[in-house]
């Protein structure tokens, strides 16, 4: 399909997964009403809480399995954002997303790379790696709806990740996140723009909002699409919520024809560096 609607999902998502759940099916029974083809929702959508909601089999466990029943259901395409998945190796869990197509199947999966180790400007210290760990593959799928190109929240700030997806094809790149307030209201659009247009890639960036459980961080928000010109084509406002904008394959052929940097990049030269 060389045009169609996708949908990115605004959630306070909070420490209850059944409520989360039943608000995921309500913005995708939502997004599929408006026309839209392809949903897309935010890091760890399914619960936020303290550690208290052990971790799930993916695809198998209960989230991507209601998942894939809306997605048959309304014969959409489900990217869905991430959750955590059980490591069979360790205590650590996978922060892990899923692409489903309308008959239910899950045709790629990807685990999160980076494990975001900071402390933020407010003094609040960060350390998913001692929660999570960390993925090693790069992942595209190659689909009816376009090359997808996988990724999850901290990820956007690792350029070399998105060169990567593009080379191998990508056309859409997807950023679920959980981005903090404090680094959120400067840094998140100006990434996100930056991505889609060095790589001439639509950006879908499904995020969290608002305060969530256990007195965490205030998520920003800012749920957006982004066209492969750097243009903002659909934002969700400043609640949860859904935004529904064009994916144009057609339009995205044209720009890579008149900008081809990918095509003019020197990878003679730069592909040999190493750390």
């Amino acid at each position: 399909m060389r045009k169609y609607l996708m949908a990115v999902v605004q959630m306070n998502t909070q420490g209850n997964k059944d409520e989360n759940l039943k608000a995921a099916c309500d913005f995708i029974d939502e997004a599929a009403a408006r026309g839209a083809k392809f949903v897309s929702f935010p890091e760890v959508f399914n619960v936020i809480d303290e550690g208290e909601e052990p971790p799930e089999l993916v695809p198998q466990g209960r989230t991507i399995s209601l998942m894939a029943e809306k997605a048959r259901q309304h014969n959409i395409w489900i990217h869905c954002g991430s959750i955590a998945e059980v490591n069979p190796e360790g205590d650590r869990k996978f922060n892990t997303t899923a692409v489903l197509n309308p008959k239910g199947e899950m045709v790629a999966k990807y685990r999160k790379l980076h494990t975001f180790d900071i402390t933020l400007p407010d003094g609040t210290v960060a350390d998913e790696s001692a929660r999570i760990k960390p993925g090693s593959e790069m992942v595209t799928a190659d689909t009816e709806m376009g090359c997808l190109g996988l990724s999850i929240c901290y990820d956007i700030r690792f350029p070399e990740l998105y060169r990567y997806l593009a080379l191998q094809g990508a056309q859409i790149l997807f950023t679920p996140a959980n981005f903090q307030l404090a680094t959120g209201k400067d840094h998140w659009e100006a990434i996100l723009r930056t991505r889609a247009i060095e790589n001439t890639c639509y950006v879908v960036a499904a995020a969290q909002i608002g305060k969530k459980h256990g007195g965490r961080a205030t998520s920003f928000g800012d749920s957006m699409i982004i066209d492969p010109w750097g243009m903002i084509i659909a934002r969700a406002s400043e609640r949860p919520g859904i935004a529904v904008g064009e994916i144009d394959l057609d339009y995205l052929d044209k720009i890579r024809a008149s900008l081809p940097s990918l095509k003019n990049r020197r990878g003679d030269v730069y592909d040999t560096i190493r750390k």
